[in-house]
């Protein structure tokens, strides 16, 4: 038997089908209420990094609906590694833990293998990257070494934190592309330690160094012009640097499969300042997260409280992140393996 279909059937059941719609939705904005998003940030306190991710924080809870609290929690080693790890395989799933990783950390399963099992980088849920700097290798005012020519020549101590890091990575891959004398000091816990050592005199210089970073770290330094950029290395030209006059790392590498493989280690700066989620946090909780984070990148309060911290942001989508991580995986084998060579230390290489 045939039930009679009118404009009463027809109104509920478009009812129910807009419920059904709906319902997803509201879940999701009343999801954050009464809760707290656990900040995971993989470096030392007082970074570059650290101070990114907590003027983050500080805005976060205004775009996210229910206005949860927001911990920043540290939890530096391996270059980021041990936070990826946490956030890929212990931290809950469910949108309450996010993080801030160095970009290194999303290429090293690529490059170096030493993640491997730990974490698998094109699964993670991208949500922003604040900025896409130019990293560069600097010496402080104590330094008699002032540009790259005088490195090619002259023994120039550069500190490092631990192979995985960029601080490693770009001193042993400029040290090995373009052949300048550095003698590379691995064991920083990181980059503002080795700030300090450059202070002391117990060493020259860093690599590997985000612009940005270097501004809001030492001021002073670049205010009285005593810092020497010897080279920069970076995925688009940056106004400030060219008009210092600062060489190019691609420029001075003269082996095409190198300079490929260089152009390679650098692309991870397109994403500089990421912020990730687990693998498999829910598309609500996801879409929330990305909205807050694009909001955040543009807000005009943000923006002013980056402007006095001396924050470089150039921001781009978690959509765009995801997308970009995919590309850099797919290069060819010939390339990584290059790659991995340049930006081995000597015991690595042995």
């Amino acid at each position: 038997m045939r039930l009679p279909i009118g404009p009463g059937t027809i109104a509920g059941a478009l009812g129910i089908a807009a419920a059904c719609l709906v319902a997803p939705a509201a879940r999701a904005a009343d999801f954050y209420a009464g809760k707290t998003i656990t900040f995971i940030i993989g470096s030392d306190a007082a970074g570059g990094y650290d101070v990114y991710a907590r003027a983050i924080a500080r805005h976060l809870p205004r775009f996210i609906p229910g206005h949860p609290a927001i911990v920043p929690q540290n939890m530096p080693g391996a270059g980021s590694a041990k936070a990826a790890a946490y956030l890929f395989r212990i931290a809950p799933k469910d949108g309450t833990t996010i993080g801030a990783f160095f970009p290194g950390v999303i290429i090293d399963p690529l490059l170096q293998k030493k993640s491997a099992g730990q974490y698998d980088p094109t699964k993670f849920t991208y949500l922003a990257t604040a900025d896409s700097d130019a990293r560069i290798c600097v010496t402080g005012p104590k330094s008699k070494i002032a540009t790259i020519n005088q490195a090619m020549t002259d023994k120039t101590v550069i500190g490092a934190t631990q192979g995985g890091g960029s601080t490693s990575d770009y001193a042993y891959m400029v040290k090995n592309a373009i052949g300048v004398k550095f003698n590379v000091v691995n064991g920083y816990v990181g980059s503002a330690t080795i700030l300090v050592a450059i202070e002391r005199g117990e060493a020259d210089g860093i690599c590997g160094l985000d612009w940005s970073s270097f501004k809001t770290e030492r001021p002073q330094w670049v205010k009285d012009k005593t810092a020497h950029v010897l080279i920069a290395a970076a995925t688009k030209p940056n106004a400030e640097l060219d008009a210092l006059h600062v060489p190019h790392v691609e420029d001075l590498v003269k082996n095409d499969l190198d300079k490929q493989a260089v152009s390679l280690v650098i692309s991870q700066q397109a994403f500089s300042r990421p912020y990730v989620a687990p693998p498999g946090v829910p598309a609500e909780q996801t879409k929330i997260l990305r909205d807050a984070f694009t909001a955040v990148l543009h807000d005009p309060q943000f923006l002013a409280d980056a402007e006095k911290a001396r924050l470089s942001i150039h921001p781009s989508s978690g959509e765009e992140v995801q997308q970009a991580v995919t590309k850099l995986y797919s290069a060819s084998g010939e390339v990584v393996q290059r790659a991995r060579q340049l930006i081995a230390s000597p015991a690595e290489q042995r």
